[in-house]
């Protein structure tokens, strides 16, 4: 991978003013994530503001209900099963996820038959292990089969390290993701299913005439709220996937791994509004505009102009101190003969070296291939100097 820094993002650079506190020195009290496992992002230009552990797999504990509930809206949207269709209470469900389980339930009733709505109900809103199984085993016959359904949708959708054991992500059965998974499948179920996804703020649902507050810790907490879920697990601490919107801008924040509710509480609060006052939407680059050059090889031209076909839109921090920049990344030399329009790489923009935001660039005029003794030069070039 070659990389070439724009001349265009010397001028950015200057233009904005400075580099916010995200990416300060070490030990600013401002940014010092606690959870070892986080991702934050902006929405609409999917731009990183933290990362950190990514990849690394943790147990879901809870989180593994948001999986459950995509697997039953994807089967609401293409009209596999209904809203009003019922599904029975069986021993199983009432005994490992109802009340004698001593954890979070709906206190369904054994023997007794809900529909599907109220279950995701339940779901969504008390964190019910109970509606679990019984919407796992009324939809697929057992928790296991609808684990298997789990683990497919999760393929299909892009989740690459994740696999569900059950539908509950209890600790009979284990249940792995990670954070870059758990925050895609989020950002998934808000933007495929917008007539379910307000049920993840609904403030309280009542069952079996017990009236439960929603388990989310963050609701009524942090201003412009409207999802997703907390879970626990003994291996993985304390973790949680929301989402806030506060005017135009709508931030996800996924992490794992803190050491109590509290703490978990305490460091949403804090990097949330970190999140919405320290940054705002700037177009960094506007669509058409050349905002740097890459080496040719075998070309009649030594270097092609690149630009973005679309505006370059990021949310960056809003004191800059001279740190953000932008640069390119290609596959190159580029090989010629190339056509005007043909994607050659991404332009990154970066706070320090943390990428906030990345968008493809294309080549601004057509190269085509340079004379015989031109390609052989470049070519003993490329054999000597690699490049």
């Amino acid at each position: 991978m070659k990389c070439l820094t724009c001349l265009a993002a010397f001028c950015f650079s200057f233009l904005l003013a400075a580099v916010t506190a995200a990416f300060a020195a070490e030990g600013d009290a401002l940014v010092e994530a606690k959870a070892p496992r986080i991702l934050m992002m902006e929405a609409s230009t999917g731009t990183v503001l933290l990362s950190r552990g990514v990849d690394i797999p943790f147990n879901t504990g809870s989180l593994a209900k948001l999986m459950t509930v995509e697997v039953a809206l994807n089967a609401l949207e293409r009209g596999e099963i209904s809203a009003e269709a019922t599904y029975p209470v069986s021993h199983n469900a009432w005994q490992m996820g109802g009340a004698p389980s001593g954890t979070t339930t709906m206190f369904a009733q054994v023997r007794s038959s809900i529909s599907v709505a109220d279950l995701l109900r339940g779901i969504i809103v008390q964190n019910a292990n109970d509606g679990c199984i019984a919407l796992a085993e009324g939809m697929a016959g057992s928790e296991a089969a609808f684990a298997a359904r789990m683990n497919e949708r999760a393929k299909t959708i892009g989740l690459k390290a994740s696999r569900f054991g059950n539908a509950t992500g209890l600790p009979t059965q284990e249940s792995v993701t990670t954070i870059n998974d758990i925050l895609r499948l989020a950002r998934h179920i808000e933007e495929t299913y917008p007539s379910y996804f307000p049920l993840y703020a609904q403030p309280d649902f009542e069952w079996g005439k017990i009236r439960q507050r929603n388990k989310n810790p963050l609701l009524g907490v942090i201003d412009g709220i409207s999802g997703f879920s907390a879970g626990y697990a003994e291996k993985a601490g304390f973790g949680l996937v929301a989402t806030a919107r506060r005017g135009d801008t709508r931030l996800y924040l996924a992490m794992s791994g803190l050491a109590s509710e509290k703490e978990r509480r305490d460091e949403a609060v804090r990097l949330f509004e970190w999140g919405f006052s320290s940054f705002s939407l700037q177009r960094v680059f506007s669509a058409g505009t050349v905002v740097g050059a890459v080496k040719i090889y075998g070309g009649a031209t030594d270097t092609l102009s690149v630009k973005p076909n679309k505006d370059v839109l990021a949310y960056v921090p809003n004191d800059a101190a001279g740190k953000v920049t932008a640069d390119i990344t290609y596959q190159g030399p580029v090989k010629a003969p190339v056509e005007s329009g043909q994607e050659i790489g991404m332009v990154r923009i970066l706070a320090g070296d943390t990428v906030l935001h990345q968008a493809p660039v294309y080549a601004n005029e057509a190269v085509a291939a340079g004379p015989l003794k031109s390609r052989a030069s470049d070519a003993l070039k490329t054999l000597i100097f690699g490049h």
